[in-house]
């Protein structure tokens, strides 16, 4: 205890570098925590909303636009498909089941979707009050709309076109709210649900509609489907279709060139603490080589020098470690609470990763063999030759 003590009183007589040398190397462990949590969490979330869908049919353009519309809900819709192509597509043998969807308006930020009960299936949605749809104009929202507006069954909302908040709106066709669904931890927590038929009669008076729908979502009835029927849809039809595994895992790599760029600013940074470290200890070394030769004459043991520069380094390393690990927590939490705000992806600081513990003790113990060498010098220095220096 007596080391410690001294070691923070050699710290705090040199309160700037320490600062210094704690900030630099807490900046680097922020940076690669808030990575971790990120991609962590925006994985989980990818794979989940796209494991319920092995297969997205929908119009030309874009395939990873049309799973970012269709699967995600955070973009436009490609286009529009027939009604009469999408029911070939359905009766197709390879198809075990096939759920229609009608975009193109939104609740405050959140997509309102066409469908039938089947898309509940999908994420295993559960009414957690009120009753499912059932004629024109009645929803269900999820758990999140619920929350961020304050809806329950039987308040009417009324959606405007597209997905921002100030599209024009459709204020004489308003929804009745009949159900709100428990959370699942999905993309249906956002959403609003309703009929197709719903969706084409809010837009029966523009000139130019038509029964059409956007997409239809796919399971298939054998695995040789995967193999075959995206190749016939896309070879012999008006339509794509589009892999929501494949075209998740083709966004996590065009995210991930963004997010190795920064590990590698981070660790840069990390280094350059180490480095700073090493100088820190040894020029402090040279600063008190009186005082540790004093130590020496009044009969403190070689090995406890060296302890007491080792436990500058280590107190200097946990303190980064600690605050690193809080600002990373907490870059997150905040950066949650801004996407909670407009209606994107939950995310959450409130959360601890096995990686986490690696990165602490990685650090830890790379940056104290930093500090073994200055350590060492303080084993062997000599007391008689200081003194007589001096």
């Amino acid at each position: 205890m007596k080391l410690i003590r001294l070691a923070a009183a050699y710290l705090a007589s040199r309160p700037l570098l320490t600062a210094l040398n704690v900030a630099m190397l807490a900046l680097g462990v922020a940076t690669i925590t808030f990575l971790l949590l990120f991609t962590h969490q925006a994985q989980d979330r990818l794979a989940r909303d796209a494991k319920p869908v092995d297969l997205v049919v929908g119009a030309k353009g874009s395939p990873l636009q049309l799973i970012l519309s269709t699967v995600f809900h955070a973009d436009v819709p490609t286009g529009n498909i027939g009604v009469a192509e999408a029911e070939a597509i359905v009766a197709n043998p390879m198809v075990a089941a096939a759920t229609p969807l009608a975009l193109g308006d939104s609740f405050r930020g959140h997509r309102i979707v066409g469908t039938d009960a089947s898309f509940l299936g999908l994420y295993e949605a559960k009414l957690a009050s009120g009753r499912l749809f059932a004629g024109e104009m009645e929803a269900v929202i999820g758990s999140e709309v619920a929350r961020r507006h304050a809806l329950a069954v039987g308040a009417s909302i009324t959606g405007s076109h597209g997905l921002a908040q100030a599209g024009p709106a459709h204020g004489d066709h308003p929804y009745k709210v009949t159900g709100v669904l428990a959370p699942t931890g999905s993309v249906i927590d956002r959403l609003v649900v309703t009929s197709v038929e719903s969706v084409w009669h809010v837009h029966a008076s523009h000139p130019t509609a038509r029964p059409e729908i956007t997409a239809l979502l796919i399971r298939y009835a054998t695995p040789l489907a995967a193999a075959m029927l995206p190749r016939t849809i896309n070879a012999t039809t008006a339509m794509q279709a589009a892999s929501p595994a494949y075209e998740s895992a083709r966004l996590l790599d065009l995210v991930g060139v963004g997010v190795q760029t920064l590990q590698w600013f981070a660790l840069v940074l990390m280094v350059s603490a180490a480095l700073s470290l090493f100088v820190a200890l040894t020029s402090a070394l040279q600063e008190r080589r009186y005082d540790l030769a004093l130590l020496r004459t009044l009969g403190a043991h070689p090995s406890s020098l060296a302890m007491l520069t080792l436990a500058e380094g280590v107190t200097l390393l946990v303190a980064g470690v600690i605050l690193g690990s809080a600002l990373g927590h907490g870059a997150t939490h905040a950066l949650g609470l801004w996407l909670a705000g407009s209606g994107s992806w939950p995310l959450t600081g409130w959360m601890w990763l096995p990686e986490e513990a690696l990165l602490a003790a990685g650090v830890v113990v790379i940056g104290a063999l930093t500090c073994l060498m200055p350590a060492v010098q303080a084993y062997f220095s000599d007391p008689a030759s200081l003194l007589a220096k001096r």
